[in-house]
This record gives C-alpha cells, structure tokens and sequence, in this order.
C-alpha cells in the first residue's frame, strides 16, 4: 500500500484536513465521523508520531460508532506547521495552548479527550487548565503525574534509544520497535510515514525537547506545567489505561500514580506496551467507545481490560457486578 501525496497511509474512514488556527498556524489533522459528540485524540511523542500513527485503528471505529473524530498532528510532529513561529518552544504548555486554539477553530466547546504518552500529558495539562471545556477524557501509559508520586518511588524510563534514529526507516524501526508490543503492526508504510514526518519536523522536535528546560528555569511556567496536588483534585470523569508490558515507562510507574489519583480509574491490560491503541486495538477501542458514549466501562470490557484490583473499583466508573441470587 503507498502512501498519499501528503506521505500519509491511507486508512479507509479517515480523511486528511488542515485548519488555520487564530495565531495563523496550519494545523493539520485526520477526522472520522460525520456526526455526533466531538473527540481529540492526541498521539505520542516519539519521533515520527503523527494523528494518524497514533489512531488508525481507532478513529475510524469511533467514527462509525456515532462520534466526530480529531486527531491532530501536534506542533513538531506530522504535517504540523514547520515555521519557527509556531515550534513548541513551551513543549506540553505549547501543546495544551495548540489543542485550545485547535478546538475554537473548529467549533468545540465541550468535548471529549484522549492521549497516549505525550499525548497523554498534554491532556493532563489541557483538563488542568481548561477543565470547563472537557466531558471526559481517556489517559494513555504517561508520567506526567509524577510530581504527584514521591522522588524515592520514581520509576526512570528504561528506554533510551531515541539517538537511533539516523532518518531512515530502519532506525525508526530501532526507536519505536521495543514500543510496539505487536510487532505486526510494525509494517513498512508506517515506517516509511513516520521517517519522512521526523525528517521533515527535526527542527521543531528539537525545540519541544528544549522547551523542558525553559519551563523548569521560568517560577510561572512552572507552577501551570506542575500536576502536584493539582491533577489529583480534578472530579471530572476520567480514565487510565497502563500497559503491563510497557518498557519505555514500566507498569510500576503506573502503580505510583494510581496511588496518588482518587478519582481516576486505572486498568492494567495484558499482552500491550506503550502504545496501548495499537496492541490491542479491539480492546482499547471498546473501553473508549464505552466511556465516551455511556460514562462508564462495562463489567466484561472492564475485566477484559484488566481493571486494577489495587484498590476499590469506582462504582461510576466501572459497571459492578451483580450479586448472585439466592
């Protein structure tokens, strides 16, 4: 299967569209869904990361199950606008301030929101400072949560291949194969795709990863970019799914932050890795579809997706199990 003109796997149900934002940026994204409550889906951080890298094989579902779907490619990644104006120099607060500005050029008041890893901590960030604007939203595998989890329990990332990406696709197949627990999926255009994105976004990656540092040397960055006894207080609906086989964040990380979320429910799925959407895609996108339409997980997709026995089940959250009759 080649790829588009645009460098991008055709997927059936998924189109590609560009918006310009109020700041003058080119955002660009793919949607599914005629119809129907709004979805953001935002996607990964690793190099090549694109909307659609992220959520080929859910957007089109959710798209067919009653929901308008956006997956944007977020600023250094994708399609995204590569003019130096519009890099995330503020890395997540640069994301959090693009999905805001994203969603008023499209019309969203409220909406539903998701991410995986990076993705994940810009919805973290977005719920954080736009709370009013957010239904419910989805967590993917991220440690954005760890101001929350004290130093000594810090699980540090045990993946540290980023440097082998050398532009071709086989070094991106060094990067993100350990991510991927299905390798499968692995197949030659997503390569092709995501080696052609990192190429062309190089500059604009390179300013996302500096930009860290600017908001740890800046008080007043800080203090917004911080989840510490913020994030934990949040009583919007929300969910978190954590790999067990993740090895660029390990499933301990996902433990930690459990400890420190009351109100979130955390599932821990067998067989799945960083990129949760893409191990098990028929899964996560039951779970999504669930949560989104109905406001709570079923007791069979719960199971299936390895709800957390670590703690109570929360009962608005999750479907509770009969009681047997007598």
């Amino acid at each position: 299967m080649a790829l588009t003109e645009e460098g991008i796997i055709p997927v059936p149900g998924l189109l590609s569209r560009t918006v310009r934002l109020a700041d003058g940026q080119l955002a660009h994204y793919m949607t599914s869904g005629e119809s129907g409550p709004p979805v953001i889906l935002l996607h990964g951080g690793i190099v090549g990361s694109s909307g659609t890298a992220g959520w080929r094989f859910m957007a089109p579902f959710l798209g067919a199950n009653g929901f308008r779907v956006f997956c944007p490619d977020q600023p250094g990644f994708g399609q995204a606008d590569t003019r130096k104006e519009y890099f995330p120099h503020l890395n997540t607060l640069s994301h959090a301030n693009f999905v805001h500005d994203f969603a008023n050029a499209l019309g969203l008041d409220k909406f539903f929101l998701a991410g995986n890893s990076m993705g994940a901590d810009n919805t973290i960030q977005y719920v954080m400072d736009h709370p009013e604007r957010v239904i419910r939203f989805i967590l993917i595998a991220t440690a954005a949560v760890a101001d929350n989890v004290p130093e000594e329990k810090r699980i540090p990332s045990t993946l540290t291949n980023r440097g082998n990406f050398d532009g071709t696709p086989e070094g991106m197949r060094s990067v993100i194969g350990p991510v991927i627990y299905r390798q499968g999926a692995l197949d030659p255009d997503l390569l092709e795709m995501r080696t052609r994105a990192a190429n062309n976004q190089k500059e604009s990656n390179d300013a996302l990863r500096a930009g860290r540092q600017l908001i740890r040397d800046d008080a007043s960055l800080r203090q917004r970019w911080s989840t510490k006894d913020r994030f934990s207080k949040i009583t919007i609906p929300g969910i978190y799914l954590y790999g067990q086989d993740d090895v660029l964040t390990p499933v301990g990380n996902g433990y930690n932050q459990e400890d420190t979320l009351p109100n979130i429910q955390c599932f821990y799925p067998a067989e799945c890795g960083h990129q949760g959407q893409t191990d098990q895609p028929d899964m996560f996108n039951q779970v999504f579809l669930e949560f989104f339409r109905d406001g709570k997980v079923s007791r069979k997709t719960a199971d299936w997706a390895g709800v957390s026995k670590r703690r109570p089940e929360l009962a608005n959250l999750v479907e509770q199990a009969q009681p047997a009759r007598v």
